[in-house]
């Protein structure tokens, strides 16, 4: 089985190398190769390559500059997408995809479903539900799946901005009135060689959309203060304790791009289709702490 691989370079892109490497050949790519932002240059890469599987983990991520970069942000998320389910669909090659919780306006009182209204309030958000319709109206065999407040050991995320702050500051404010499911790229990467694995042994589950996330949820206050009690629990030199974590509003903090109040996914139809449990939100936390604490300038 051929995979390729685009945004290798990405927080998710870089936990897929190595599994996907033991699943299949592997052709890893990032933008110099084939740009999402010049969708030939993907449709070549496609056609010369002929993959029997594409795992697209190149996005356009930037969600509060998307807001002044509109063109830019839909041609990668959206016209590059749709270009890559169509190539797709000729080649006859399975698509594995990532969207969002922002294409949901975060109004819900509980945990969105695959099948709920979308509403996205940000360009960020409406270009990923416009990637995930381009993808569906271009007939490939695909899996879309749509995770939430993605963070890895390497990267810019979350997690590196919270220790960075933590190491220089007595006190730091963050929001606490938007609610959530830290997820790690590993877990997404787990759970993408899980299907493509299913793929090559043609037990795959049904194509469509699927919510990724851990079990669980949190704020992000809360996430912040999980981070600054595990990283001094590993022995990092934080001014800042979890207690001088204040919590603030949305309103408080205000940013060019609305965020969903409510972000919480439901990962039922996921984990009845692979027939597993998904972890604590808590699990993969320490790993990614420890891994930016090990480069010396998070």
């Amino acid at each position: 089985m051929k995979i390729v691989l685009l945004g290798k370079g990405g927080q998710v892109g870089r936990e897929l190398l190595e599994p996907l490497a033991a699943s299949g050949t592997l052709v890893a790519c990032d933008r110099t190769t084939a740009d999402l932002a010049r969708p030939e240059t993907v449709v070549a890469l496609l056609r010369r390559e002929q993959p029997d599987v594409i795992v697209n983990a190149a996005a356009y991520t930037a969600v509060d500059k998307a807001e002044t970069e509109h063109d830019l942000t839909r041609l990668v998320n959206a016209t590059a997408v749709g270009a890559i389910g169509e190539e797709a669909a000729r080649l006859g090659a399975a698509v594995v995809h990532y969207s969002t919780d922002y294409v949901f306006d975060g109004t819900k009182a509980g945990r969105y479903v695959e099948t709920d209204a979308t509403a996205p309030l940000s360009v960020y958000g409406a270009t990923k539900l416009e990637g995930e319709q381009a993808l569906t109206a271009s007939g490939c065999r695909h899996w879309i799946l749509r995770t939430t407040w993605v963070y890895a050991g390497h990267g810019h995320n979350f997690v590196r901005t919270m220790l960075r702050l933590a190491k220089d500051r007595d006190e730091l404010r963050v929001v606490d009135d938007q609610f959530g499911v830290p997820t790690s790229a590993r877990l997404v990467a787990e759970v993408t060689t899980d299907i493509v694995t299913r793929l090559a042994a043609g037990t795959a589950p049904s194509p469509g959309i699927y919510h990724l996330a851990p079990a669980g949820e949190t704020t992000w206050c809360r996430f912040a203060r999980f981070v600054i009690d595990t990283a001094r629990a590993q022995g990092l030199p934080l001014r800042c304790t979890p207690d001088r974590v204040a919590a603030i509003t949305t309103a408080d903090y205000p940013l060019p791009a609305r965020r969903p109040a409510n972000s919480r996914l439901d990962t039922t139809k996921l984990e009845t289709a692979l027939g597993r449990t998904l972890p604590a939100w808590q699990d993969n936390v320490p790993a990614a702490v420890a891994a930016i604490a090990a480069v010396a300038s998070f």
